[in-house]
Parts: C-alpha cells; structure tokens; sequence
C-alpha cells in the first residue's frame, strides 16, 4: 500500500511519540492493527510502557510553559501550517482512516476535511479568545474577565473517526495555549502514527513551537486509565461509550479534573406530515447507514406521521435493498464491514430479540464478499409492533427502528425517553411543528437539527450531547472555553478602598 508508505507506516513502529522523538523498541510490536476490510494485519506498534508515560507527562509540562507564553495569534499560524500538511496528504490519510477503520474513501477523506477545517476555524479562532468586562459597583473600578491556557490536555478517541475527533480538540487546544497528549484507540492506532509525523513536520522550523506540543500514547484502556488519573492532566477530553464515560468521569473528579464526555448516542429522526419525504429518505439512510452505522450521530430511531408512514417506509426499503456493501476502498461501494465479530454478534443479537418481540426487519443478514473472516452485513429496517414504543440501548450497527406515531408530543416524548441525549431531527414544512420541536418543551439533546439528518455535524458549532452522552463540547462556538481557565480581575484605579456591598470596615 503506498500511502502506508507515504505516511511513514513500517511493518512494525514504535508507539510512543514525545513530539520531538519516537520512543520504544519497534520490535517489540506487541499491538497488532487489523483492517475490517479483510482481517489481515497491517502493522504493528509497540505499547507505551510506565517509564515512557512519565517522559511523555514531564516534557508535556515542560512544553506548556513555552506554549502558554506564546500569543496566541501565532499559535495559530502553526495550527495553519498543520491544516497546510494535511491538506497535501489529504488522500493518503484519507485512505488509511478506511484501510484501518473501515469507513468508505469518500468518508475516510471527509474525515480528513474535517481535520483541515477545524484548523482554519482555530486559525481565526486564535484571534478571538474574548473575556467580557462587567461593571463595577465601586467607582474607579474595572473589573473584566480573562481567559489563560489551562495546563496540558488528554485526548481519548474511539475507533469510528480515528483522526477528526483529535483534530476537534487538540487544534482547539492549541490556540488556547494547551499542550496535547493523544491516547487513539487500540482498534486504529496507525492513524495516529501518521497524525503525528505530519503534525511534527508542520511544525518543523518554527522557533515559537516547543518540540513536545503534541505527542502519542499507544496501548488499551491501561494506558488511558493512567493519563486520566494523573493529577498533571488539567483536562481529559474523552469520546466513547456511556459506560466508558461512567468510568473516566468518576476518576477525574476524584481528582477534581475537568472532563469533556462525548459518549454514546441513541438519536432519532422525526418526520411530519409535511415533510419533503425525498429530502427526509436522503438523510435517513444517510444517518443510518453511512459508516455502517458506526457513528455516534448514527440514526437509530425514526419516528414516522401515520400519514406518510406508507409512502416513506416503501422508498427506505427499496433503498435498503440496493444499497452496496462491500471493500470501502473500491469502486461505488457505500458500506463497509463492520470493526469485527465482537460488533457483527452484538448486532444479530438485537435484530433477533427484536424478531422475537414481533418486529419486522428488512435486511441485516451477513453479506459474502468473499473474505470469510470480514464482517459486512446489510443495513436493517426494523418495523416495530405497538407493543414496544420504544428502544432505549444503543448498538453500534446498522440499524434502524421505525415507530409510528400521530401526535407530535407523543413523538417528542419518545425521542426524549431515552437515557442518551446527543442529536435528533424533525422533518416537516409546518413552522409551529419546527418550533416546537426546537423549545425548551422540544428535543432534549445537544443537538436539535430541522430538515437535516442527525449526523454530518459542521464544526462551526459546538458538538456534544444531553444525559448519558456526558454534556461535553468540542469543536466551534465556544467549546475553546473548555480548555482554558477563568480569571476574574479587578483594577482599582482611584485613591480609596471601597469594599463591595457598601461594607464599611475602618481600622
């Protein structure tokens, strides 16, 4: 594979990155990254060991106290010269995020946009780090808010977007002053690798950048559980499942931590009445089948008017039936394998406990494409009887449930009578329908779209959900917040000591 090459992939790497030297013994690759396109081992690394830990925490503290004194302006042009790198690999990247993870190209290299937009945001968003100024109550007094870079910063992320989700935090980390620390998941840890030799590259030959600004930890929930209790870690940022989540978040608030939870999704689209029924198909079956269904944003329920419910589930099961699935490298194919067996079981198991309670699935068998030891399936259409008015677990396939309903309240409750609380979508054309889906009484997650689907989220806004998808925020609006802190200043300017409240105290 050439962009392997290009990428600086080897047979087998080290695993260990300290921004400014690669740690550990290549040989000694004990994790093994497989592609889901075939199961066939790509390449190795070898694990970050406790003494590489603590090299890495120490010179992360060391850099940060270069980079915190670096305006933040040109903080950005290094963030630009990494958006620069990234856009001329933009394919080779592209293609390991499907070789590795299994997304198709088109996704894979939209991926790798996201990485290259996030950075052109944090760019101008260097410039933009606003405190506000209050008024005082005390005459001759200035009293404003400032902003200051928080400390080093702990990156965790899942397998299903590999290189986006790092580039949602550590670009914005980076212009607000934080130095990275970047744990990928065990499943596409050579992404990573390639990440991070682009990234050194970019910031090549820039005096104002410390050599340790982003560096890489490669192991499995080991590894991570000691970047998440190390008190030195002033913000773990952490992307995964619920239960993942109700792990990290208790650790780092026995250490009085700051976390940022970006966990499971349950999300689920509405559709009227009135609904542009085409638009609506276009983006059910994008939510719900791109990526296979391994999105945190995937659409997993649908909520369908009695009126259009005919009409709509005809067109999603003619779709359904054509859809391609195959290698997400090759040709038109729009869904790829599944990350492996332990996803293809968890996945058979739910559509059979839904056949048993009555349900009605299109799709979802195991689809032969010829490499016995790759997990392609087909998505699934499942129609659900009255009896079960809802699904409240998220499973990370493929897999649609369908629900009528006839009053709008009635699908807004069930879009809200879930414990996650991530993304949902109303489609309709009737402007108190979209109004009231979008109230306080509407959608109760972090994000509430009318007439887009669930997923494909832009990084202008802040991303994060509601309940149990852990009410973190990354990427746009003001999620730069997160990896700063607060200072409250007060300026007296005048020649007496006013207390506050009128409180007179003469000595």
């Amino acid at each position: 594979m050439d962009f392997l090459k290009v990428l600086g992939i080897e047979k087998n790497n080290r695993g260990t990155s300290t921004g400014q030297e690669w740690l550990g013994d290549s040989e000694n690759s004990s994790l093994i990254s497989y592609t889901p396109i075939d199961n066939s081992a790509i390449a190795g690394v070898a694990v970050t060991t406790r003494g590489e830990f603590e090299q890495v925490i120490q010179k992360a503290q060391g850099a940060f106290k270069i980079w915190r004194a670096t305006p933040a302006p040109k903080r950005g042009e290094i963030v630009r010269q990494i958006g620069l790198e990234l856009r001329e690999h933009k394919d080779d990247l592209g293609k390991l995020v499907s070789y590795e993870m299994g997304k198709i190209f088109q996704e894979g290299a939209g991926e790798v946009q996201e990485m290259i937009d996030i950075c052109d945001f944090a760019v101008g968003q260097s410039r933009q780090l606003y405190g506000s100024t209050m008024q005082s109550e005390r005459g001759q007094h200035r009293m404003y808010d400032q902003w200051h870079p928080l400390g080093p910063a702990g990156v965790i992320t899942a397998f299903n977007f590999p290189v986006a989700v790092f580039a949602w935090n550590a670009m914005i980390a980076a212009i607000c002053g934080d130095v990275v620390i970047w744990k990928p998941s065990e499943k596409t840890p050579l992404t990573a690798l390639a990440c991070q030799s682009l990234l050194a590259r970019a910031a090549d030959g820039f005096g104002h950048a410390p050599a340790n600004l982003s560096q890489v930890l490669i192991g499995d929930a080991s590894v991570a559980s000691q970047l998440v209790e190390d008190p030195r870690m002033k913000v773990i940022s952490a992307t995964g499942s619920c239960a993942m989540g109700r792990i990290v978040a208790p650790k780092v608030a026995a250490r009085l931590g700051r976390s940022i939870l970006e966990l499971g999704g349950n999300n689920a689209i509405t559709v009227g009445p009135s609904a542009d029924i085409a638009m609506a198909t276009a983006a059910i079956v994008f939510g719900a089948v791109g990526t296979a269904g391994q999105r945190c944003t995937s659409t997993r329920r649908l909520f369908v008017h009695d009126s259009v419910y005919a009409e709509l589930v005809s067109k999603l099961k003619a779709i359904y039936a054509r859809v391609t699935v195959g290698n997400p490298l090759e040709g038109d194919n729009l869904v790829g394998p599944l990350i492996d067996k332990r996803a293809f079981d968890a996945m058979q198991a739910n559509l059979n406990e839904m056949r048993d309670k009555g349900a009605t699935i299109t799709g979802g068998e195991r689809v032969d494409t010829g490499d016995s030891d790759a997990w392609y399936v087909r998505p699934a259409l499942v129609e659900m009887p009255e009896t079960i008015p809802n699904v409240k677990e998220e499973t990370f396939a493929p897999i649609l449930y369908v629900f009528r309903y006839t009053e709008l309240t009635d699908a807004i409750r069930r879009n809200n009578d879930v414990p996650q609380g991530l993304s949902s979508s109303i489609f309709t054309l009737d402007m108190r329908e979209a109004e009231l889906f979008t109230s306080a009484a509407g959608s109760d997650c972090g994000i509430v779209n009318v007439n887009i689907g669930t997923s494909g989220a832009e990084i202008g806004g802040a991303f994060g959900g509601e309940k149990d998808t852990g009410g973190g925020r990354e990427s746009g609006s003001d999620a730069w917040k997160g990896y700063m802190r607060r200072s409250t200043s007060t300026i007296n300017y005048g020649t007496e000591l006013p207390l506050a409240q009128g409180i007179r105290f003469d000595v």
